[in-house]
Formats: C-alpha cells, structure tokens, sequence
C-alpha cells in the first residue's frame, strides 16, 4: 500500500533454510497439548479485534498521520476499542470542530496495518492455518502463502526495521494487548531478515517498551543467542556492541550468561561424573 525504501546493500543475512521449520513451530512450542493449542487459535475474536459487532454508526474521525500528513478515517467507536483513542476522544487531544486527531509521530504503513485490525481483527499479510501441516503461515501477496516484505522504512531511525515489531509498539502505546500478540506470533514466522535490520530493530523494541515487557525483548534475545554464529562475525555487531549506551547489550550478556550455565550444568550432571568406591 505504501513504498519501501529497503536498502539492499547489506549482506549479511540469516539462511532462509530454516523457514519451513520455523512455520511449523512456532505455535506449537508454548502449546501445552496439540488439542488445547487448537482450541485456543481457534477461539473467538476477543473484543477489542472484533468492532465490527458494532453497527458502526458512530460519527467519523478523521486522523492525519506522519509528516506527509496522511489522511485515514475511522468509527469512534472502533478507534475507542484502544484506550489511548478513548480518551483522545473524550479530551482535548482532538479537535472538537473537525473530529482530527494528530498523530505525526506515527508512520502511515503502521498506522493503517493497526487500523485493519481494529476492523477485522487482523493486519496484512494475514495468518494462515495450513491444515495439512497443523501450521501457521503467512499469505502472500497472490493470496497464497510465501514470502512478504517484513520490513518498513522508519523515519524515526532513518532506516528499515521489522514491521511487526513496529506494530508491536505503536499496540503497547494503544493499549492493544490482542494485537500485540498477533504482532509477535507473525515476527516468529519472519526469517531471512539481514542482522542490521534485526539488530536495529531489537534497538528500536528497547526504546519503545517498557522494561516489564517479557515478550518482545526476550524474543529478540533468543533470537540473537541461537544465531550466534551469524552474529558474532557481524560488523554491525560490533559497531552496534562498541556504540554500547543500550540495555539490550547488558541483558544479552545475562542471556548468553545464563545459556552457558544451562550448557554447564547439563555437561556436569550427575549421570556423567564417575564415581569411585
């Protein structure tokens, strides 16, 4: 819907291979039986992804986004399923004349995926269940299932950065647990992303939660750990670590602190020290 400037450039990147295997597990691994796992993909719509029960009769909104100064409109009463268009609704936030409201912080691109949301409870590309594998993926531009451009182009940072974790943030702004959620299941399904994008990325997720987040950042974390191959012969890598003056770096070191004692603790295990009589 709206152009990218992805820059191609960069070479260092992850191996695609381990795409399939990433779709077929991602939401298996926190299930704790296949039958459960079902039922809840399967569940219903919660409120705040589901406006569309409303007869959306409600007045117009009109929002102006990015510092193009986009246009979008909505319902009031699907933007007030967020907390945050709630009260800027009901408070001087909006103008209460025209029914605008401001957001130039914002980026167009991420702005209209979160607003597909609130209408139909999801954002493109969208998920797909592939009933021969019992898998998620990821449509395609052709309505199938394949590859997706996951990056947009940030003004913020002045470079390309995962859509979804985007999308994460501006939701943990607007106070959409539910999209936030579907954010991160979509990122986990992501692979071939070149290590600056990642690691700008992981930068950007830092910035824009809040320290009690456990779920975006430790992704993010893991993530970084199991290609620690590809990472630790990363330029960026480097650049990024020696520029230090993030959080990321520290509680990565705790993370791969805590995966060597993990390691450790398996190699010294009781059933492979010898004893004697």
């Amino acid at each position: 819907m709206f152009g990218r400037n992805v820059n191609k450039s960069q070479t260092e990147s992850f191996s695609r291979r381990r795409r399939d295997s990433k779709k077929s597990s991602s939401f298996r691994e926190h299930a704790v039986s296949k039958n459960r796992h079902e039922r809840s993909m399967r569940k219903a719509p919660t409120e705040e992804a589901n406006p569309m029960g409303s007869t959306l009769t409600s007045s117009i909104i009109t929002l102006v986004v990015g510092r193009e100064q986009r246009l979008f409109a909505a319902h009031e009463d699907v933007l007030c399923h967020s907390p945050f268009f709630q009260a800027a609704c009901r408070g001087q936030f909006m103008e209460a004349s025209s029914k605008r409201i401001s957001l130039p912080d914002e980026e167009p691109e991420i702005f209209s995926s979160v607003l597909e949301y609130l209408y139909k409870g999801d954002y493109y590309p969208r998920l797909v269940h592939n009933k021969r594998r019992n898998s998620w993926e990821l449509e395609s531009g052709e309505g199938g299932t394949g590859s997706v451009e996951s990056t947009v182009y940030h003004h913020g940072v002045d470079g390309e950065l995962l859509k979804d974790t985007v999308i994460y943030c501006t939701a943990e702004k607007y106070g959409l647990e539910e999209l936030k959620r579907v954010a991160l299941r979509k990122q986990g399904l992501q692979s071939g992303i070149q290590c600056s994008t990642i690691l700008s990325s992981a930068r950007y997720a830092y910035a824009n939660t809040p320290d009690t987040d456990s779920k975006l950042r430790a992704h993010y974390l893991a993530l970084i750990i199991r290609s620690r191959g590809t990472f630790k012969r990363s330029g960026t890598m480097q650049l990024e670590m020696h520029n230090g003056g993030s959080q990321l770096f520290f509680d990565l070191f705790v993370a791969l602190c805590n995966h060597v004692d993990d390691v450790a603790s398996v190699a010294g295990s009781p059933r492979s020290v010898r004893t004697h009589h």
